[in-house]
């Protein structure tokens, strides 16, 4: 079976296709095709890659998610990936799920729906995978069946006294007011890898998993299941990002609105985007450019790089004390996977509780998986690859078997 999998975030669209055998256990996976559409809305840069045939890489104007969904299925039709034995699914990362979908979802107009009016809860993320649907549907309709695939749904047995906020209890269930948390895909990629590579059955999985990119957050899994995660309600809660605050007074959008002269939507923007490592860098989310900045005296970027680890060391010490004690810490995400400097900056002065890198190692694993911990420390610590395209080709096909079956 092969499934294209659809990936997009503010300004970019990612896109796999998976050869997979649907009979079969996991782990048997194929990639055929990848490739990337990124600076959506402008010229847009288009990287598409046949691993056994032609590649294509241009510069071209693409709007929206849509026309870069599109561009997709164009390139995939002249590899003949349209054709009979052709792509057979569609599996999409959805960012927020809301209260009702608490697992993957074969796609259809009521669930379409349904993904936009709780649009408003991940501001950068679900309108893009709306166009992306839409402008799919809009080409094959019904003729290739399309699974959305969501962040939310690892974390949406996450235990009350985790998942609900102190306010009254009459405004939680009205307007379903929880910390639905996210990067599940992402953590769960993590958590399921960890397993395999350690033999540690699912069920006595004690471990802290890191999903750090351009967006942050941090995960205490037990048995296999989350039961806290950083974000809440929407992706903005949590750890510093590369744009996005993370926590700050819930008083401060307010206090921004009245002494900036903005709106509180104008005052919720300026925090998703102007903010973390950009805002207190000035010029730059990018974690490489600000460590290289450091090294050159930037006290700004200092101030950023030191203000990230800081926060994520912050949600380790907490989680540790929620999980009491963790056997891992899983470092993923593109700086958790590709920065060493990053990487030992956090876990710096944790040794009181079991935690101690090996330095030789951390310098040498970058965007590979292994152990960058000494072999006595009593908290092991790694570096997993994440891998959510193959998490949602995988959920993508049981979705569709269980449909199958449900129709029996």
């Amino acid at each position: 079976m092969k499934v294209l999998v659809i990936n997009c975030g503010s300004s970019t669209l990612k896109f796999k296709v998976i050869g997979l055998d649907e009979d079969t256990p996991p782990h048997r996976e194929q990639q055929l095709v990848r490739g990337i559409v990124e600076k959506i809305g402008n010229k847009a840069m288009l990287k598409f890659v046949d691993e056994k045939g032609p590649s294509l890489q241009e510069t071209a104007s693409v709007t929206d998610h849509g026309s870069a969904t599109q561009r997709v299925f164009d390139w995939l039709g002249t590899l003949g990936y349209l054709k009979t034995n052709g792509i057979d699914s569609v599996g999409y990362r959805v960012v927020h799920g809301g209260p009702h979908f608490l697992e993957p979802t074969l796609i259809d107009g009521r669930v379409l729906e349904a993904i936009e009016a709780i649009s408003h809860l991940a501001l950068l993320h679900n309108h893009p995978s709306i166009e992306a649907i839409r402008a799919a549907k809009g080409m094959f309709g019904s003729a290739i069946p399309m699974v959305a695939v969501f962040d939310t749904t690892f974390h949406s047995d996450m235990p009350e006294r985790a998942s609900h906020y102190p306010i009254p209890v009459e405004l939680t269930e009205k307007h379903h007011i929880w910390r639905y948390g996210f990067h599940g895909i992402a953590h769960r990629s993590m958590v399921e890898r960890y397993a395999v590579i350690t033999s540690t059955p699912m069920e006595k999985t004690r471990i802290i998993t890191l999903q750090l990119g351009s967006g942050c957050s941090a995960t205490a899994v037990q048995g296999g299941r989350s039961i806290d995660t950083s974000m809440g309600l929407t992706p903005l809660e949590g750890l510093m990002m590369g744009t996005r605050s993370g926590d700050v007074d819930p008083h401060l959008p307010g206090f921004l609105a009245q002494r900036e002269g903005i709106t509180l939507p104008e005052a919720e923007i300026l925090l998703n985007t102007k903010s973390g490592l950009l805002g207190v860098s000035g010029y730059s989310q990018d974690m490489r450019e600000l460590l290289q900045r450091e090294s050159e005296g930037d006290q700004d970027a200092a101030l950023a790089v030191e203000m990230f680890c800081y926060r994520v060391k912050k949600q380790i010490g907490a989680y540790l004390a929620v999980l009491d004690g963790a056997e891992a810490v899983i470092f993923g995400g593109g700086i958790g996977e590709n920065s060493p400097p990053v990487r030992s900056r956090i876990c710096a002065g944790m040794e009181w509780c079991g935690m101690a890198v090996d330095e030789n190692r951390n310098n040498t694993l970058i965007g590979i998986e292994g152990k960058i911990s000494r072999d006595d420390a009593k908290v092991q610590i790694y570096v997993i690859p994440v891998d959510e395209a193959v998490m949602i080709a995988r959920d993508t096909v049981r979705c569709l078997q269980n449909h199958k079956k449900n129709k029996r």
